[in-house]
């Protein structure tokens, strides 16, 4: 419910608008996100319950996504904020399949956080310089400033050149790829976490339970 009431927030409480002013304001944006994504790995269901609400929610998202966001999209209302809007929308219907699917919590935040990493990073950018054929001058060659990508500047400070977007957008390619790769116990000593003790062979219990216990004296 917290996932909701933020989203329900940042999407009346904001401009639907591409730019973004500062820090903050992006910071906020992405509270619905790590709410979610933190409800959907810290869910623990049985197989059965997890087949019921996946029978109800993989096509809720489907419905989500054909009946709102592309008509609003054919009808050419807000694109860029609706596709700002789709897309982490996107990674979680695909976090929560995994998760009902029987994947771990632990790889669902992988998932989603690696995703957004990857959605935040500039490839977007870049692709669009790139697969376009472009004519305007404006765009082509790659432009020395990327004044457009607000995303980038809140958090760097200050306009990209081309090189420093170069290198942003690698940076976290490879951020994305350490969250999918590195080993559990790197992130449980990240944030102070123990490692769950493995279970005990019950051959074993019983040789250290005294003997009136395994008596049931």
């Amino acid at each position: 419910m917290a996932a909701f009431a933020a989203a329900a927030g940042v999407y009346f409480g904001f401009p639907h608008e591409k730019e973004l002013p500062n820090i903050w304001v992006f910071l906020a944006k992405l509270v619905p996100f790590v709410l979610a994504v933190e409800a959907i790995a810290a869910a623990n269901l049985s197989a059965g319950v997890r087949r019921v609400i996946a029978l109800a929610a993989i096509p809720i998202c489907f419905l989500v996504y054909f009946t709102y966001f592309v008509p609003k999209i054919f009808f050419g209302e807000g694109v860029y904020y609706l596709v700002l809007m789709l897309t982490p929308f996107l990674i979680l219907a695909f976090v929560l399949a995994w998760r009902l699917g029987g994947g771990s919590g632990g790889m669902a935040r992988r998932l989603g956080y690696a995703c957004i990493l990857l959605q935040l990073s500039g490839l977007e950018d870049l692709a669009y310089l790139t697969i376009n054929p472009h004519t305007d001058p404006k765009w082509t060659p790659i432009p020395e400033v990327w004044s457009w990508a607000d995303h980038m500047t809140v958090r760097v400070g200050h306009e990209l050149t081309k090189n420093e977007a170069f290198v942003f957008i690698g940076v976290h390619v490879v951020l994305a790829v350490l969250v999918l790769t590195l080993p559990d116990r790197f992130w449980r000593r990240l944030v102070g976490r123990k490692s769950p003790k493995p279970a005990e062979p019950a051959d074993t219990r019983a040789e250290r339970e005294p003997e009136n216990v395994r008596a049931g004296g």
